[in-house]
């Protein structure tokens, strides 16, 4: 079975480490707030100047004027600190995110990521995400692993115009756990009930497995 949105949030939460300054993009990458492991501390920072976002609101815990960069109302752990989107930017820049996780149309098996415009059908608009596919010491992207269509976004070479180049380093789609290095996607993990085979089926870039691949848990 593909993985869900909520359980490639969990599996990226996993990567958390204690101490970790942590951008999270709009979508998916929203919900990892949600699966912090237990006996860490990490700050999420949201672009439009927030450092310190705690998990989603109940319905109680509601402030209209509390958001994310994807205008969701948030809330804001203890410690928290608001400012500006110009120090929020210079934060990104000068390189102080340890992690940032977002989304992506499509990677390719050098590292470059595609996520911004599909020429003639759809421009959401670039964003913080040039500022930190090049600022974040360490990228993963969150994804399907193909489209709608059941073609491949894990690619030889992306096709889109690019948001980065050679920057990122971990793919989280709802069929693996893929590590980008050397020109190759190398699989790591794959989602409980899916097959290697499928997932070779729906990587057009060049994958590297070795070995038993493992299925993913979630604690």
């Amino acid at each position: 079975m593909a993985l869900s949105r909520e359980q490639i949030a969990k599996r990226v939460a996993m990567e958390l480490q204690d101490g970790y300054y942590v951008n999270l993009g709009i979508g998916i990458p929203t919900l990892v707030a949600n699966y912090v492991p237990d006996g860490i501390e990490v700050m999420l920072q949201s672009e439009n100047g927030l450092l310190g976002m705690g998990s989603y609101p109940s319905a109680d815990q509601v402030d209209a004027d509390m958001i994310n960069a994807g205008k969701e109302t948030v809330t804001a752990a203890t410690g928290a600190a608001i400012f500006s989107s110009a120090e929020s930017f210079a934060m990104i820049r000068g390189g102080h995110v340890d992690l940032t996780v977002l989304g992506a149309f499509e990677v390719d098996q050098n590292g470059n990521i595609a996520s911004w415009m599909i020429p003639k059908k759809l421009v959401k608009g670039m964003g913080g995400a040039m500022d930190l596919v090049a600022g974040a010491k360490n990228i993963i992207c969150t994804m399907t692993h193909a489209n709608k269509h059941g073609e491949s976004k894990l690619l030889t070479e992306c096709s889109l115009p690019l948001t980065g180049v050679g920057c990122i380093n971990k793919v989280i789609t709802d069929l693996a756990l893929l590590e980008i290095k050397d020109g190759a996607f190398h699989l790591l993990e794959r989602a409980p009930g899916v097959s290697v085979d499928e997932i070779i089926a729906k990587t057009q870039g060049k994958l590297i497995v070795s070995g038993d691949i493992p299925e993913m848990t979630f604690s």
